[in-house]
């Protein structure tokens, strides 16, 4: 029985670049409305299962998936999943900003345009500017819409970004890396943004730095050479945690 409780519920997923196995047996519940962080060394897998989520990794050749991910009940890799939608209902924010060569009003609105989610140009200029409050930037950018969104500094380029994948209304953000090319001031509003954030959406996000994964999230997973050693509430992981190899880990005495 598909626990629908869960926004993600993962069985027994292996994922595959060509014959060489990147994950491994994954198996693990993405709690709604929670921040859950996945930490481990480079190469270690966290990226690459961040992107099975909302099937990104499809757009690299000969790479394969076996095991289920089932988003609130529904198997996101069966034949029939639109992909579009898929990638509405969960959205991506990448390492490095990426804002559109347009102005900061059509970065935001570039989705809802594409997906007809606005009736006309006020109810347009609406979900902007609430994408834009809800991504702690609308009073920063409210009178330069029209604006190069490039000229922006790069934190605020990054929360334009999630501002973009808040104007589409989605349930999940996934977050790779979002404050790795940061400043410290601009990676602090970024995480306190990811913690208001979670009183609305399900969010996931990949980091190196153990810190912000303790600062922001509800829960830990811990990978390693392609496997999840452990996953657990975050105070837990980090203060008690029930495989040494997590412990080794966040004291520093391997990876």
């Amino acid at each position: 029985m598909i626990d629908q409780s869960n926004t993600f519920t993962i069985k027994d997923l292996n994922f595959y670049y060509g014959p060489s196995r990147a994950l491994s047996q994954i198996t693990m519940d993405i709690i709604p409305r929670r921040v859950t962080a996945l930490i481990g060394p480079s190469g270690c897998g966290k990226s690459t299962f961040l992107r099975c989520l909302n099937r990104m990794n499809d757009t690299i050749p000969e790479t394969r998936l076996e095991g289920q991910v089932i988003l609130e009940g529904e198997d996101i890799y069966a034949q029939d999943m639109d992909l579009a939608s898929l990638r509405q209902k969960v959205g991506m924010v990448f390492q490095k900003p990426n804002p559109f060569p347009k102005s900061v009003f059509d970065n935001v609105a570039y989705g809802p345009r594409v997906l007809n989610l606005s009736k006309n140009r006020a109810d347009l200029t609406d979900i902007v500017e609430k994408s834009l409050r809800r991504a702690a930037l609308w009073d920063i950018v409210k009178d330069h819409l029209s604006e190069d969104a490039l000229s922006l500094s790069l934190g605020q380029q990054q929360r334009l970004c999630i501002a973009r994948v808040l104007a589409v209304n989605p349930e999940v953000i996934l977050m790779d890396e979002p404050c790795s090319a940061l400043d410290p001031i601009d990676t602090r509003k970024v995480e306190e943004l990811i913690r208001e954030l979670r009183e609305r959406y399900t969010i996931v996000i990949v980091t190196h730095n153990m810190q912000q994964a303790a600062r922001v999230s509800d829960y830990t997973g811990l990978f390693w050479l392609g496997e999840l050693i452990e996953f657990n509430p975050t105070e837990k992981l980090f203060t008690n945690p029930d495989h040494e190899l997590t412990e080794a880990y966040i004291t520093g005495r391997m990876g």
